[in-house]
């Protein structure tokens, strides 16, 4: 399959293009050996919910005024 892939870091692109070449690969058999790998890693399953579904995570002591302390810096108040 032909694509194009845009958004390449042009760094990465010449060391996986140089590393290809040296190991007798095309570029296009390094770009799948290297997705093999990436989808062979064990992900989080991305899990679409609700905002009802998200919990609070408790605040640290002494930081009740935090907010506060943000509009002072920000605004001046």
């Amino acid at each position: 399959m032909d694509t194009t892939i845009r958004n390449l870091d042009p760094e990465i692109y010449r060391e996986l293009k140089a590393r290809a070449a040296s190991e007798g690969k095309t570029l296009g058999d390094a770009v799948n050996e290297a997705m093999r790998v990436y989808l062979a890693r064990p992900g989080q399953a991305r899990k679409r919910g609700s905002l009802r579904d998200l919990q609070p995570e408790p605040w640290a002591e002494g930081s009740e005024r935090v907010s506060e302390e943000i509009d002072c810096i920000v605004y001046g108040v």
